[in-house]
Parts: C-alpha cells; sequence; structure tokens
C-alpha cells in the first residue's frame, strides 16, 4: 500500500513583500479573538440543513493566493500546478522540461524591471479570519517561499494585501494581518472538548473552487507520530478535504472554529476520507505566542527519540513498549546537564504518564522557558528520576524531526558487515558530522541481519550492547564476543541522526 501522507497545498496570499513585523507592530497587533468555551449541543433532533452553519462561517474564510520573484521566462500556468499532489492527481508530468511548452493562460504574472524579473503565482489556500481587525490564521506551507500574499475575501472579488506576522513551521501555522477593519471574524470552540463522532464541516477553496464545503464527522483525536510536522495533535476527519483546503475552517454544528485543515492522508493527494486538522485550542496558542513575542516560545530539553518495539523493549529490559527512547542527547542542554543518557526511556513528566516520543514533544513543547519539571525515567530497567530546569527552543529547524531511517526497522548481527575507523578520509567520503564517533560502514552484504535491521553503508556504529567502540578492531572484538546471541543491539547515527537498532540471527 503505497500510502502518501502530504501536506494539503503549496498555495499563498499576498501582494506585498513578506517582511516580518516590528516588536511595536506586533504588540499593537494582538488580535481579540473570541472564543465560545460551551461543549456542543449533542440533544438529538432532527436537522434537515446545515446551510445555517455555512452562511454564518463562510465570510470568515478567505481565499490566499501566493507570488514568488522570478528571473527568466513565465511558466505559462495556473497556480494549482505546483502542487505536486495536484500534479500527480492529474498524470501532469513533475519534470520542468515536460512542462515548459504549457500554453495554459498564466493568472498574475506581472513583469517588472523591463521584464528580467515577474512574479509568478506560487499557490492558492485558504485562511480563516481571526480578528475582526485583520488577523488571519493559515498554514506555514500555504506561503512558505512567497514575495508576496493577497488575500480575498469571501464574495469579494478584490485581492488584498496581507503582512506576515510569524510562522510556526513546528506546528505548520502561519499568522497573517489586512489592513481592513471590522471584517467578519469566526468564533473559536474549545477543541478539548470535542468527541469522537461530532459533526463536523470544512469550508475552504479546494482546486482554486472558492467557498467549498464538505460536511463528516470528527473520525479521531489526538492524532500524533503522522511525520508531518514536528508538533502534532491532530483532528482527524472524514469531511472531504483537497489541495486548496489548507488553512481553511473546521467548524462544530454550530459554526465555531475546532480545527485548521492541513493535511491529507492519500495515495493521489487528494481526498481518501482521511483529513487532519491542527486543533483550535492549539492553533490560538501558537497565535498568541506569535503575537505576544514575534515567535513561538517553546521549552527545550535537548533530547532526540524513538519509538519503542518489542524487540528495543526486550533490550533495554522494558515491561512494555510505552515511553520514549533517548537515542541521543544534546551535549550541555537540560537534559545531558541532569544526567540523562542516550538509552534512558523517559515515561513521565511531573507525574504524568509519556506513552510515546510525540507525548513527551508536546508536554515539553507546551512548557515556558525557565520550567521546572522531574522526569522519570528507566535505565537497564531500573527507575531513575531526575530535575531538569527547560532552555527556549532556539530555532524552528530543530523542532523538524530527521526522516531518515524508519524507526521500524528490525536489526540484525554484524556478519555481512565491512567497518573501518572513522577518519579524515572516511568522514568525506560518507559526509560524516565531525561530532559522531564510531566506525564506518563501509559494505553491508545484502539480506544479511544487519540490513534487515536497517544498517546501510556510511552509517557509523557507535556502541554494540551499550559498549562504545572507537576502532574497527574494538568492533571486531566485540562482534566476535557477541556470537552466540540471538539479538544484537546497535547504536548508530545515519548522516548525523542516531538510533537504535535490534538485530536478529536469522
Amino acid at each position: 500500500m503505497n500510502h502518501m501522507l502530504s501536506r494539503l497545498t503549496r498555495t499563498v496570499i499576498f501582494a506585498g513583500l513578506i517582511a516580518p513585523l516590528s516588536a511595536q507592530d506586533i504588540e499593537k497587533s494582538k488580535a481579540p479573538v473570541t472564543v465560545d468555551p460551551a461543549p456542543v449541543s449533542r440533544q438529538s433532533g432532527v436537522i434537515t440543513s446545515f446551510a445555517p452553519v455555512v452562511e454564518k462561517v463562510a465570510p470568515s474564510v478567505v481565499q490566499i493566493s501566493t507570488m514568488k520573484n522570478v528571473k527568466g521566462r513565465s511558466r505559462a500556468q495556473s497556480p494549482l500546478f505546483n502542487d505536486p499532489f495536484f500534479r500527480r492527481y492529474f498524470g501532469i508530468p513533475d519534470s520542468d522540461e515536460d512542462t515548459q511548452e504549457d500554453e495554459t493562460p498564466q493568472p498574475r504574472s506581472r513583469r517588472r524591471n523591463g521584464g528580467g524579473l515577474h512574479k509568478e503565482a506560487l499557490g492558492l489556500g485558504s485562511g480563516v479570519i481571526v480578528s475582526k481587525d485583520g488577523h488571519i490564521l493559515t498554514n506555514n506551507h500555504v506561503i512558505e517561499g512567497a514575495d508576496d500574499i493577497l488575500v480575498t475575501l469571501a464574495g469579494d472579488k478584490k485581492e488584498y494585501p496581507a503582512k506576515k506576522i510569524g510562522t510556526d513551521p513546528g506546528s505548520d501555522l502561519a499568522v497573517l494581518k489586512v489592513d481592513l477593519k471590522n471584517i467578519p471574524a469566526i468564533t473559536f470552540a474549545d477543541s478539548d472538548k470535542l468527541r469522537v463522532g461530532d459533526i463536523a464541516i470544512a469550508i475552504g477553496n479546494p482546486f482554486g473552487l472558492t467557498q467549498t464545503v464538505t460536511m463528516g464527522i470528527v473520525s479521531s483525536i489526538g492524532r500524533n507520530d503522522m511525520g508531518i510536522v514536528a508538533y502534532e495533535n491532530f483532528i482527524q476527519t472524514d469531511a472531504s478535504i483537497n489541495p486548496g483546503n489548507s488553512g481553511g475552517a473546521l467548524v462544530d454544528i454550530e459554526g465555531r472554529l475546532i480545527g485548521l485543515n492541513t493535511a491529507i492522508f492519500s495515495r493521489t493527494g487528494t481526498n481518501a476520507g482521511i483529513g487532519f486538522a491542527v486543533p483550535a485550542n492549539m492553533a490560538r496558542s501558537i497565535m498568541d505566542s506569535i503575537l505576544e513575542h514575534g515567535r513561538v516560545v517553546r521549552g527545550f530539553l535537548g533530547v532526540d527519540m524513538q519509538n519503542l518495539d518489542e524487540s528495543l523493549a526486550g533490550k533495554f529490559k522494558l515491561k512494555g513498549k510505552t515511553g520514549a527512547l533517548i537515542k541521543s542527547v544534546v551535549p550541555e542542554s537540560p537534559a545531558a546537564n541532569a544526567g540523562i543518557e542516550a538509552g534512558d526511556v523517559i515515561t513521565e513528566v511531573n507525574g504524568k504518564t509519556v506513552d510515546n516520543p510525540n507525548e513527551l514533544r508536546m508536554t515539553i513543547g507546551g512548557l515556558l522557558p525557565g520550567s521546572k519539571v522531574q522526569l522519570s525515567y528507566l535505565r537497564n530497567g531500573e527507575s531513575k528520576k531526575a530535575d531538569v530546569t527547560l532552555i527556549e527552543q532556539q530555532s524552528n529547524e530543530e523542532l523538524r524531526l530527521p526522516k531518515s531511517q524508519p524507526d521500524t526497522a528490525e536489526p540484525d548481527v554484524l556478519d555481512g558487515v565491512m567497518v573501518a575507523d572513522v577518519d579524515e578520509t572516511t568522514r568525506q567520503k560518507y559526509g560524516i558530522p565531525d561530532h559522531v564517533t564510531g566506525v564506518a560502514v563501509t559494505r553491508v552484504q545484502e539480506d544479511c541481519p544487519c540490513a534487515v535491521a536497517g544498517l546501510r553503508v556510511g552509517d557509523v556504529i557507535q556502541s554494540i550492547e551499550r559498549t562504545s567502540v572507537k576502532s574497527a578492531k574494538q568492533a571486531e572484538e566485540l562482534s566476535n564476543k557477541l556470537k552466540s546471541e540471538k539479538e544484537v543491539l546497535l547504536h548508530i547515527s545515519s548522516k548525523g541522526v542516531s538510533r537504535y537498532i535490534v538485530v536478529k540471527e536469522e
């Protein structure tokens, strides 16, 4: 099953240069949103039409188009053709050479500077007006890479330039501002009160078709580990969502915002009955942080994690698969200073159970820098505790989880593997970062246990059964000692990204 989990569109809105607001502008721009925290009415009754809900919400949903300054000849095509999922759905080749003769009329292609520099449509998407003074929430991927953002209000053909106030790639959210007053703002619901089975209505601009409404239910809540963004707590819905819906509104039966449509799970890139939305409460919290600080302020622990499977749980003397396995620790980070090490399994934060890495990431990210937390963790099956003072997450790039080898890879033994000392030659040949130590994998026999487990040429074996290795000779000696073992735990680094694998004897 070649499923594809993808962000929806590469679309945007804006007709002025995207420049961050000054601190004074941000202070003035705090959005006075309306919130109705009451739970949705779930009394039984006959519903004959959702028209009143749509009429209430539609004016708050906008279309966003984006432009990019490019040099050279303009490619004549609709901005939706820049969406890879749109192209795949209609069987359009991805190669520029295959499409350069396309004669489709080009909307909004504006030449300037004697024709050397022109604006090219980048994409189309959706957004939600959240305050009467012009604040708009959308997805970061809708406006990413845009030089100009343009907003079109419902029932209005005029395009208004929007300013990017701030973005958060970690949650795929962005805050825009248009210079308009008394525009119709949506009311927020308390998304924490959602229940599976509640009616969900999606409003957006799929494929550039303005003000399209679809209806379904809340299929699931708290979806995470999808690999879309670093901070995931998605609402899943079967309301039809397609390219162009990104950043649009997901509302309840009373017309209150419960989420921002963000991604789809599909083979084709179009609706397959599984869509994901960022919960309204999470979106509002991130927006407030952007408006107050000019960025999202998150706590930072300083660990990289992976999920546990049965093999790993057994090697780390665990009774179950819950917890976050630490595969590397940032030097001089709060975690390092508290004594947390690679191979530890964090099970609780301030007494709250941690079931998986995403829960730990969301919990720590939801705390402010300076917060003091107590971590409960297991080391070789022994329970331990550590007091940690969080610092601020400095870079959104650090929030992007490495998508290298899958955590579910099943390990192997060192038969069929050749290794070499890590020196300047091997570092240059395999692109091994300076801080990574161990032995470089120079050959992996096809279908050997290590290959099955996911070990690849260019990887660095850092430890074998939790014993650090510094040379090829030491790795060979350890391998010989472990020949009778049915399973061997390796700590490896793939292009600087550490993880554990269990190598099983065939």
